[in-house]
């Protein structure tokens, strides 16, 4: 018969697909298809034999036919293919559009029927793909990057590395700069103040990749060759003002006029027997660790492959000082050391600290992924993504609980790093944690049984791939951030903070460290915060006098603070604090190395950094110990060591004080002197290109 079939169906969109498709002869129906109705949803929601019945077309008779009505309708001439083609529009619509379908977070059996539990973290192994996170990095589209994958070997000197000793005869250069000297290596565009992040691609820049190094004349030109576009690098310019004498100027932090301390640069063409100096022209810090003995870092590209040597200390007539420019304002600071290369036609590495990149970072967690032992108790995930698109990750790590229970009562330990990209130590560090909590070590596993574990380990991916010291690409310290609110501005530090607070909603925090590096102070130490609970009086200060115990050659309690100072009030450890983490910290190791025990006067290695990872795990275990008598012991130390310091104080004020009086009431923070910290508060603020919008709408 000549009908004409007019069917209403219930959904707008799909009775206009359903006449749409039919018209042009497309329409299929074929019952699995994914249609994309919410129409009955409200079926679903009100059903619940339905929804737990595990099936998708088995159980028809629990729920109404939406289309009972329209099927009285229809001409009795249509055939059974068209009648069943129709109530799979509905049927499928009704069952896929359900939020229930829609989750990522339930498990289906092999026949597709649906499982009403939560689904499992993901295994690590499976984390890693040819189109998953493991992503070359992605950089602001303004950065040039050459297409070569650097990669420096680990190796520990055999000997310790001392710090220089002045002579008193050091040459301190003036500089010359440009107009009489020789550019041969120049960033010609670099993002600085004014301008802000708009978007990024995996090998930054478009285009072909120009040479920016000076074209040599021939074998017997000995003109060094610079370069510094690859991760971490940040070599502004190269000027050369002698034959054997380089002006180095840094690159400042991404869109922003400041933080020159961290750099990391290559030079070819060496030549054996000369002796070369270089000379930083645009530090800002008025005090570094140069100062006090501290050596650069150079890495020899033939004695790694020839004789698997790596990074070592190197440089003589090292001086640190104010030099002859700057713009009235802001007054600049030189580096200045000699060197002899150990090769002719090398090619070497200078840095301020040992290089660990993003990338150093996702093969390390690619060749723990691959273990498919530690993949059963660590398991890995995306944070979130930062303002480029780089993955922050967030590791759990605990073992596997035998009862709801006995997972209900461990208790967590958060620990962070590189939320200033240039303090590399913190990598190192966190390195040593990492490999010493997923080793098979009876301590290793211990810890895992009784807590878990939320780490970190890169805060601020894109600082470190671009070359930063302190900032992100929106021109901030992250580290002034953590009471931000907001999340598209500083991605890394809401979802950290966030993270956190939901973590304590389910269990206790006994410990939050974050880790860094510090430029002025040798040794390693801590930063805490007094608590201002008396039940809970110097307990703050436990874990860091047992670590000082178990790493006594390298962690110092005496450089220890716990001042709360306004103007950190919106760091890390300050806000984990005020959330309620009692025992929470920065953990600063140095640039340089120890003044204390047998290390004394020698700079720090990876090996000594990693060695303190390993020291946390075993502090946490004395710390957390069920019998209290190391606490107590420790308290008791504190106690009189505190006492100490006030009597000290009084006497410098002219004061008797009664010992046996109430001395305890006095305030921690009245004592404390400030720290010698950062000056990470000259970026803190709006993100800039919020402050470009607002000076654009202002005018």
């Amino acid at each position: 018969c000549n009908v004409v079939l007019k069917i209403s169906l219930p959904d707008p969109y799909e009775d206009f697909m359903y006449h749409h498709l039919q018209y042009y002869g497309y329409f299929k129906a074929q019952k699995g298809s994914l249609p994309n109705s919410a129409t009955h949803q409200h079926v679903w929601k009100n059903n619940p034999r339905y929804l737990l019945s595990g099936s998708f077309g088995e159980r028809e008779d629990v729920l109404p036919d939406p289309l009972q009505k329209e099927k009285l309708l229809w001409p009795t001439c249509l055939s059974s293919t068209v009648h069943r083609q129709i109530a799979a529009v509905s049927r499928d619509s009704l069952m896929l559009s359900s939020p229930l379908l829609k989750s990522r977070q339930l498990l289906h059996d092999e026949f597709g029927k649906v499982n009403p539990c939560l689904r499992e973290p993901r295994d690590l192994f499976s984390f890693f793909s040819s189109g998953g996170p493991l992503q070359p990095p992605r950089w602001p589209v303004e950065c040039e990057v050459i297409k070569e994958n650097l990669h420096h070997i680990e190796w520990v000197p055999p000997q310790p590395e001392y710090f220089y000793q002045p002579t008193g005869n050091e040459k301190l250069p003036e500089i010359v700069g440009e107009e009489k000297g020789t550019v041969v290596y120049q960033l010609d565009s670099v993002p600085t103040e004014g301008s802000y992040f708009t978007s990024s691609r995996v090998g930054g820049k478009r285009g072909i990749i120009r040479e920016l190094a000076v074209a040599l004349q021939g074998p017997e030109d000995n003109t060094l060759l610079f370069e510094s576009r690859f991760e971490s690098g940040n070599l502004q310019k190269a000027v050369r003002v002698d034959t054997y004498e380089y002006e180095l100027t840094l690159r400042t932090d991404l869109y922003t006029n400041k933080h020159t301390q961290w750099f990391y640069f290559r030079v070819q063409n060496t030549r054996k027997d000369a002796t070369y100096r270089f000379t930083i022209v645009n530090l800002l810090k008025p005090k570094s660790l140069y100062t006090t003995g501290m050596k650069p870092l150079m890495y020899s590209q033939l004695d790694a492959d020839t004789h698997n040597i790596g990074w070592r200390r190197e440089g003589n007539e090292i001086r640190y000082y104010k030099n002859n420019t700057g713009d009235g304002q802001q007054p600049f600071y030189c580096l200045t050391w000699t060197i002899q290369f150990p090769h002719d036609q090398d090619t070497c590495f200078f840095a301020h600290f040992y290089p660990y990149t993003y990338t150093d970072l996702q093969c390390y967690l690619l060749s723990v992924a691959s273990n498919p032992v530690q993949s059963q108790f660590c398991k890995l995930r995306t944070l979130c993504r930062s303002l480029a698109g780089n993955t922050v990750y967030l590791l759990t790590i605990t073992n596997p609980s035998r009862t709801p229970q006995e997972a209900a009562a461990k208790k967590a330990v958060v620990l962070s790093a590189r939320v200033h990209p240039g303090e590399s130590n913190g990598s190192w560090i966190m390195k040593g944690f990492l490999d010493f909590i997923l080793s098979n070590s009876p301590d290793a596993q211990l810890l895992r049984d009784i807590f878990v574990f939320k780490v970190v380990p890169m805060l601020n991916p894109d600082g470190v791939i671009v070359g930063n010291y302190r900032c992100s690409l929106a021109g901030r310290d992250l580290n002034r951030h953590y009471k931000t609110i907001l999340k598209e501005s500083f991605p890394c530090i809401w979802y950290t903070r966030n993270m956190i607070k939901r973590l304590l909603e389910e269990r206790e925090v006994v410990l939050y460290c974050d880790f860094h590096g510090h430029s002025r102070k040798n040794n390693i130490f801590l930063y805490g915060c007094n608590s201002n609970d008396r039940k809970y009086w110097l307990h703050e200060r436990v874990f860091p006098l047992m670590l000082s115990k178990n790493a006594p050659d390298k962690f110092s309690f005496h450089s220890c603070n716990f001042k709360v100072q306004k103007c950190k009030e919106g760091t890390g450890r300050v806000v984990m604090w005020r959330m309620g983490i009692l025992n929470s910290y920065t953990m600063e190791s140095t640039f340089g190395g120890s003044t204390l025990g047998n290390k004394r006067d020698t700079h720090f290695t990876t090996e000594d950094l990693k060695s303190l990872g390993y020291h946390v795990c075993d502090t946490l275990l004395d710390f957390c110990d069920p019998d209290r008598t190391k606490f107590m012991q420790c308290l008791a130390e504190l106690k009189e060591l505190l006492r100490e310091e006030i009597h000290k104080k009084f006497n410098e004020l002219g004061q008797d004080m009664d010992l046996e009086g109430s001395w305890s009431d006095i305030s921690l923070s009245d004592i404390e002197s400030s720290t010698s910290g950062s000056d990470s508060s000259l970026s803190d603020g709006l993100p800039v290109h919020l402050l470009n919008i607002a000076h654009e709408v202002r005018w």
